[in-house]
């Protein structure tokens, strides 16, 4: 029987994303700006297998995704997915789709709360993956769009069907989806898709911000709140509420919330150590 490698995040050294650390907050950068940040089938895979090795990361307790540039994502790359795609059999095509799928499951798997700080164009894969993340922040320049029709495909893509409505109402998803046009920042804000919008040169700070926040929080308590945030959508509401009893009883037995109560006591405020 072979044991599975551990993942040691201090050697990591992605190939096709930036990361760094600041703290409890891990900051991923997509950072190809002379094309916009494009996504290839190598910077698909790397972001798949860390988001997915991240949950056994204790040391980093939230996320920030960012592009480099003055822009998001443009989505997948013309030249380096879209032409070899119009070459592939169907095997072919269906472990492409398989792989792009199981980054947004990586991303709604990974137990820390990730935060999307979008400016400028955020498009096709690049506005799924503002999607998948817990929240975002955008800017008066994003401009995000699905794409998926305007290159004669379905905007079934990566859970789009599924996500996407409920963050913005069916109607509205449907138009997106339907005509491929892009959500002014002002739309995204006003429909849910953007917490708020910030100016250009802060929308990374304030996500940073954000994730810090989040980070000083109730580790387990905070990955127990996305874990229901997901379930939740395939329950009744009956059968949520029972869930969230057992999920709150199970906070309840963690060393953090008696911190919390002797703070309280104290009148002090509570320093969180996620356990």
């Amino acid at each position: 029987m072979t044991s599975t490698p551990t993942f040691e995040l201090a050697r990591f050294q992605p190939q096709h994303f930036q990361w760094q650390r600041e703290g409890r907050v891990g900051i991923i950068t997509l950072n190809r700006p002379e094309r916009k940040n494009p996504l290839t089938f190598e910077s698909y895979a790397e972001l798949r297998d860390f988001f997915r090795a991240l949950v056994g990361v204790k040391e980093v307790r939230a996320l920030v995704i960012t592009g480099a540039g003055g822009n998001f994502c443009s989505g997948g790359d013309v030249h380096e997915i879209i032409g070899p795609l119009t070459r592939m059999d169907a095997a072919g095509l269906r472990n492409f789709t398989q792989m792009t799928g199981d980054l947004v499951k990586a991303m709604r798997a990974c137990p820390q709360p990730i935060i999307a700080a979008v400016d400028g164009i955020c498009a096709g894969a690049g506005a799924i993956m503002a999607m998948a993340s817990d929240l975002r922040l955008g800017t008066a320049r994003s401009k995000t769009a699905f794409l998926f029709n305007r290159v004669g495909l379905a905007g079934c893509d990566m859970g789009a069907c599924a996500i996407l409505p409920r963050i913005i109402g069916q109607s509205r998803a449907s138009e997106l989806l339907y005509t491929g046009r892009f959500m002014t920042a002002e739309e995204g804000e006003r429909w849910g898709f953007f917490s708020r919008i910030v100016a250009p040169e802060q929308v990374l700070a304030q996500a940073q911000a954000l994730a810090r926040q989040i980070g000083e929080g109730p580790t387990f308590a905070n990955t127990m709140t996305k874990r229901m945030l997901a379930m939740e959508w395939a329950m009744s509401v009956e059968e949520a509420i029972e869930a969230e009893a057992i999920a709150q009883a199970l906070c309840m037995t963690t060393a953090d919330f008696a911190r919390a109560f002797e703070a309280f006591s104290n009148k002090v405020k509570p320093a969180f150590q996620g356990n």
